[in-house]
C-alpha cells in the first residue's frame, strides 16, 4: 500500500499554505487560496515555478531555505496526522502488507514530516528522487519497485487530484480520500472520508 503523506496522513497543507503566504509575501505577492489549490500535489520546484510567473522570487534553491524556515517552524509546532490514516497503517502492517510513502514533498521536508508525526515506513519516495513528479505515475512506480510488488498489486493512497491522476497512470488501484476541503477525485477507484484497512484491501478483490 502506498500512502501520499500531506493531506493523506497528516494535516499538513493547511502548514504549507501559511508558510508559503509568509515567505512570498515579502516579495510583493499575496498568494491566494486559488493558488494554493492549483498547486496542492504537485512538487516544490513546480510550485515555485508557478508563483515565480506572480511574483519575482529567488532561484528556487535560493527560496527553499526561506520556506523551509517557515515551514518547519509550523509543522515542529503544529503538525497533526490523521488518526484514520495512521490506524489503518497499523493495521495494515500488523496483517503483514508491505507499506510505502510516496510524497511529492522534497526528501528533507518528508523526512522532518513524518519524524515530527511519529510515523515510520520501510519504503518511501520524495518529489526530488524522480524524474517527473505527480501526475506522473513515477514517484509510485519507484515505490512499486522498492517494494518489490507489481504495480497491479499496489494500493495508492491519495488525497489529491494530481495524486489521484499519477495512482491511475501508474496502473494502480487508486483509494481517494476526501478531507474537508472541495477536491474532485472521482477519478480514483473508489473515494472515502475515512481510511480504513478494508477499504485499502477491497480494491485488491
Amino acid at each position: 500500500m502506498i500512502f501520499d503523506c500531506d493531506g493523506t496522513l497528516v494535516d499538513s497543507e493547511p502548514l504549507a499554505g501559511r508558510a508559503w503566504k509568509a515567505t512570498v509575501a515579502p516579495y510583493g505577492y499575496e498568494v491566494t487560496d486559488a493558488d494554493l489549490a492549483a498547486c496542492m500535489g504537485i512538487p516544490y520546484a513546480r510550485t515555485h515555478a508557478y508563483l515565480s510567473e506572480r511574483a519575482e522570487l529567488p532561484e528556487a534553491h535560493e527560496f527553499w531555505p526561506l520556506l523551509k524556515h517557515e515551514l518547519f517552524s509550523l509543522i515542529d509546532a503544529e503538525l497533526v496526522p490523521f488518526p484514520d490514516a495512521v490506524e489503518a497503517a497499523a493495521e495494515l502492517h500488523a496483517r503483514g502488507v508491505r507499506l510505502a510513502v510516496a510524497s511529492s514533498s522534497p526528501r528533507e521536508r518528508l523526512d522532518r514530516t513524518l519524524a515530527r508525526a511519529g510515523l515510520s515506513f520501510a519504503v518511501t519516495v520524495a518529489g526530488d528522487e524522480v524524474e517527473h513528479g505527480k501526475p506522473a505515475p513515477d514517484m509510485f512506480l519507484a515505490a512499486a519497485e522498492r517494494l518489490e510488488l507489481p504495480p497491479a498489486r499496489c494500493v495508492v493512497v491519495e488525497d489529491s487530484v494530481p495524486g489521484v491522476a499519477a495512482g491511475r497512470a501508474a496502473r494502480m488501484p487508486t483509494l481517494g480520500v476526501q478531507r474537508e476541503r472541495a477536491v474532485d477525485l472521482s477519478e480514483a477507484d473508489a473515494v472515502v472520508e475515512v481510511i480504513t484497512a478494508e477499504a485499502i484491501l477491497a480494491l485488491l478483490d
